[in-house]
């Protein structure tokens, strides 16, 4: 069966056709976010705010100020920055206190925080020093201790858990070379011996973040193909291995614009042999152990997010007081202003989606996989924007360097640092245009599911017209639910002005999932190549998620802050604005001259454009 166009290559239908098999294909828990594109704000789902309890609090304290403590006497950022290494006694300090073991459970020697605390504890490394920030979280979030908590055997768990009590080091060893965001195109191989008892892992892979460093990684490899359906079938399967076992190297360290103290690198693997027993769940499950570790391990990025945007905000708040232009502090110059009153709501808007996400994370009766893609994709765009404005507001003194400011003695806020470490997060677990395709997957599941037998070739006529009927039965109905008014009944004692927004998102909710299926029914097959269109519809719900977690904040947080719904307010608002824009976008736009463009450009037909460099 496929659900891609005709016009397509081969190559790339395989290529859609095998993530499509790798995804997670049930909804066993509600999504706010699924509902949300489907035209349902379900108000109960994130309110009342879910607020971390005393007792969970009070255990993430207590290790904050072991972690602080950490930081300021063993690492010193600028230092990190210009070496391009974490000192050695800052691994062993780190791991003394258990911070790499925070999410390991106690029971196999870690400290067993929550997300909620663990997304706390990376908040305030990133707002310190993104380096050591990624250290940990490269290594708990995708690294070995979150695939072996999720899915590890208890044999696995009792072996390598205990380990990261210890202080070791893991990571994800998933891109390759010549394979990045698609998977079958994966070349490194893991061999079965005779016996069938090892397997031996042969290949690289790159930009494996902590594996230079690494004591044990999970490494993805090629498998013995299966048949099905008369179809040789490729198999990735997750490993656990150890560095030390011979033949495998570091080949190289990759240095980036930012996070320089970061150790990442190519990696080589030549006749690694591997126990079958560190096969994690098993032959072929590889692909389907990244994604759904991915769902909870992309909630790093808003917790790292919110702590720099954070550090952002006191830095342009300070600089627009202290700087005075034309006998006024910058500050009160309305363009200034514009900036840090949009620094200000969207921090607050990234702060409460962590926060929520984290704390759905932790209740696990909820289906996160969209709210993880969405929390990842939107505070990582605003933590770019965020930097670059305070960067715009410090003038020179931002681009300026730590250490070039502190020679001259004046204030050596390292904002132009902040700004290389943070454009990274647009990358990495998925850059921004691969999440939009994911989350756009994910919300049209639900139409997907309904026609996939009409879409496919294999089924017989009977089964076309039992789900022709059944969906003509649904549609009509569902659709006119999209057009009644919305209703307020169980938003409660929700302020005036938030209850406004509120109504307003579940307005747009609404059409937001008309203009969704409307779009599939007027593209279908050929939707997954209206790229402009989707990632607008996509825009549009995240916005709309933000919206609604500003606001679910705002009221938690009102009686002891209360000046919180006036930045849930401004936030809205300029959400609101970029909704219309998108939905105006998606209705009339030149996507299609764009395109027409682009294709010259790739065949020189520009070429003259590009006259007078040199190269």
């Amino acid at each position: 069966m496929s659900m891609f166009s005709k016009d397509i290559s081969e190559e790339k239908r395989k290529s859609l056709e095998f993530a499509e098999d790798a995804r997670e294909s049930e909804w066993k828990y509600p999504s706010f976010v699924l509902k949300l594109f489907h035209g349902q704000l379900d108000w109960k789902l994130i309110s009342p705010f879910p607020i971390q309890p005393d007792v969970d609090k009070k255990k993430g304290d207590e290790f904050l100020e072991k972690l602080k403590a950490v930081l300021t006497a063993e690492i010193n950022p600028q230092e990190v920055d210009r070496s391009g290494t974490i000192p050695e006694q800052a691994y062993k300090a780190l791991g003394q206190i258990g911070a790499f073991a925070m999410k390991v459970p106690q029971e196999y020697g870690g400290l067993g925080l929550s997300q909620t605390n663990y997304g706390r504890a990376i908040h305030l490394v990133a707002s310190y020093c993104a380096s050591t920030a990624v250290l940990l979280s490269a290594h708990q979030s995708i690294g070995v201790p979150q695939p072996l908590k999720l899915f590890g055997t208890e044999q696995q768990k009792k072996k390598y858990l205990p380990l990261f009590g210890q202080g070791a080091v893991s990571a994800f060893a998933l891109t390759e070379p010549g394979a990045g965001s698609d998977p079958r195109n994966m070349t490194t191989t893991a061999t079965p011996s005779d016996d069938g008892k090892h397997f031996l892992i042969n290949g690289e892979k790159l930009w494996c973040t902590n594996g230079p460093i690494a004591d044990v990684l999970v490494v993805m490899a090629v498998t013995p193909p299966k048949i099905e359906n008369g179809k040789e079938k490729k198999q990735i399967t997750a490993f656990i291995v150890e560095t030390n076992t011979p033949g495998f190297e570091t080949v190289h360290r990759c240095q980036f614009m930012g996070l320089h103290g970061i150790q990442n690198g190519l990696l080589r693997f030549t006749n690694v042999k591997v126990p079958r027993e560190n096969i994690v769940v098993g032959e072929g499950e590889g692909l389907k152990i990244a994604l759904m570790t991915l769902n909870t391990g992309r909630l790093t990025l808003p917790a790292a997010s919110a702590g720099a945007m954070k550090w952002c905000m006191q830095v342009a708040r300070q600089w627009s007081v202290e700087r005075k232009q034309w006998g006024s502090a910058i500050g009160e110059h309305e363009s200034v202003a514009l900036k840090l009153g949009y620094i200000a709501a969207h921090t607050f808007a990234v702060e409460s989606i962590s926060g929520l996400t984290a704390a759905m994370a932790d209740d696990k009766n909820k289906d996160i996989r969209l709210e993880a893609a969405i929390a990842k994709y939107f505070s990582t765009e605003q933590a770019w924007i965020v930097a670059d404005e305070t960067l715009q507001i410090r003038g020179g003194q931002g681009y300026e360097t730590e250490a070039s400011l502190k020679a001259r003695g004046m204030k050596s806020w390292p904002v132009e640092r902040v700004l290389r470490d943070l454009r990274i997060n647009r990358i990495i677990e998925g850059t921004s245009e691969i999440m939009r395709l994911f989350i756009i997957r994910e919300a049209l599941d639900p139409h997907l599911s309904r026609v996939k037998v009409l879409l496919s070739t294999r089924t017989s006529l009977a089964q076309k017209l039992k789900a022709f009927l059944s969906a003509a039965k649904y549609y009509p109905l569902w659709l006119f639910k999209l057009y009644l008014p919305v209703s307020s009944h169980d938003l409660g004692n929700l302020p005036p002005v938030l209850r406004d927004h509120i109504l307003y998102a579940r307005r747009a909710s609404q059409r937001l999932a008309r203009v969704m299926f409307f779009a599939m029914l007027k593209y279908q097959q050929k939707l997954e190549a209206k790229q402009g269109i989707l990632g607008r519809l996509v825009d549009i719900g995240t916005d709309l998620f933000a919206i609604a977690s500003s606001c679910s904040y705002a009221v938690a947080l009102n009686h002891n802050k209360a000046n919180a719904v006036e930045l849930a307010d401004l936030f809205c608002r300029d959400a609101r604005r970029r909704i219309e824009a998108n939905f105006n976008r998606n209705a009339h736009n030149h996507d299609r001259q764009h395109v027409q463009v682009s294709h010259q450009l790739m065949q020189e037909k520009y070429a003259w454009l590009e006259t007078d460099i040199l190269f």
